[in-house]
């Protein structure tokens, strides 16, 4: 067996908890260093993991030779400050999502790393749920036939943020998914948004995202609305299927349904044939994704390999977050995507 990856975390706040606990019950992970600027946010990690050294200060960090990898749980704005001093370091980089707040600071990231050997990776948690891995899957196997278009929800009713808007704060995960299934980026989006509450602050987002292929993604976010939903529904030719993660079990249902194949061609104003079939609800085993994702992290410091949502992948969601916010200022003119690297 190798020796653990040696580990340090920069913030303890919101979700570094969340990541903090999950590295300790992995036995490839060895937690020797936590940063953040809050002195009651260490006290409370010294207080759960009096092994590991506590201090405000990030430099001194990121100055130990025996710390392989730097796991990035700070607020969005911080991101790229600290990310590049971490690369900077020679140390392999976890950063949650979004990578950074502009494509121009993301591709800065991608390159430093790039040019710096080290693995970057973005916390792109969703494409790491076992019930995304399985329809992943499924698309790729062809069962569904064709994809053609997909769709997506995440609305709630519940806390409305000021320095940031819905899409922003809630739809990293949907675009990530919608490029993870699709395999490819978009090259445009168009999008309308409206700030209900905070002036400016866009509480509802309807977000729409065209492929090369032809294909198209619609994702709806809304932090007002009287329904918890995180549904994605695919559309094939052959099948289509939902995924309503608000399930407790049964969380995936695929339908035998779309269009009929006609004997001949049709004349005009003749209707298309519609087909109706089985309802199947495969049992998938889930497991939880954060300890997923922080594995492959691991993994990858120690293989060398690019992981699945590696600096590209964090920069392909920051840019049409990025064109999301110019549609929606432009009230829904189409906004390239396209990037350069």
């Amino acid at each position: 067996m190798s020796a653990p990856v040696r580990v340090g975390v920069v913030g303890f706040g919101y979700w570094g908890p969340n990541v903090v606990r999950n590295l300790d019950r992995l036995s490839d992970a060895e937690i020797v260093a936590a940063v953040d600027t809050d002195e009651r946010n260490l006290a409370r990690f010294a207080e759960l993991y009096p092994y590991a050294e506590v201090t405000t200060d990030l430099d001194a960090m990121l100055a130990r030779d025996d710390i392989a990898a730097v796991f990035v749980v700070t607020s969005a704005p911080s991101h790229f400050a600290i990310a590049s001093k971490v690369i900077a370091a020679g140390k392999h980089c976890f950063v949650e999502k979004p990578l950074a707040l502009t494509s121009h600071d993301a591709e800065r990231l991608v390159m430093a790393a790039k040019d710096a050997g080290v693995a970057l990776m973005v916390g792109h948690l969703m494409v790491y749920h076992s019930a995304i891995e399985w329809i992943k899957q499924c698309i790729d196997s062809g069962e569904l036939g064709e994809l053609l278009y997909l769709y997506m929800q995440r609305l709630n009713l519940g806390k409305v943020r000021t320095e940031e808007n819905a899409f922003w704060s809630l739809a990293p995960h949907d675009v990530s998914i919608a490029l993870y299934l699709l395999g490819e980026n978009p090259d445009y989006v168009s999008a309308n948004g409206a700030a209900y509450v905070t002036d400016g602050v866009q509480d509802t987002v309807f977000a729409n995202l065209h492929f090369p292929s032809g294909r198209m993604a619609n994702i709806h976010v809304s932090w007002l609305d009287p329904h918890k939903v995180r549904k994605l529904t695919v559309v094939g030719t052959r099948k289509m299927l939902v995924f309503d993660d608000m399930q407790a079990t049964e969380k995936i249902w695929i339908y035998d349904r779309g269009l009929g194949e006609p004997e001949s061609a049709m004349a005009y104003g003749e209707d298309l044939t519609l087909r109706f079939g089985d309802i199947n609800v495969p049992w998938v085993p889930m497991k939880e994704p954060l300890s997923i994702e922080l594995q492959h992290f691991l993994d990858c410091c120690r293989n060398g390999e690019a992981p699945k949502s590696d600096g590209r992948a964090g920069l392909s969601v920051v840019r049409v977050l990025e064109a999301v916010d110019e549609s929606m200022r432009g009230f829904g003119t189409p906004v390239s995507t396209k990037m350069e690297v």
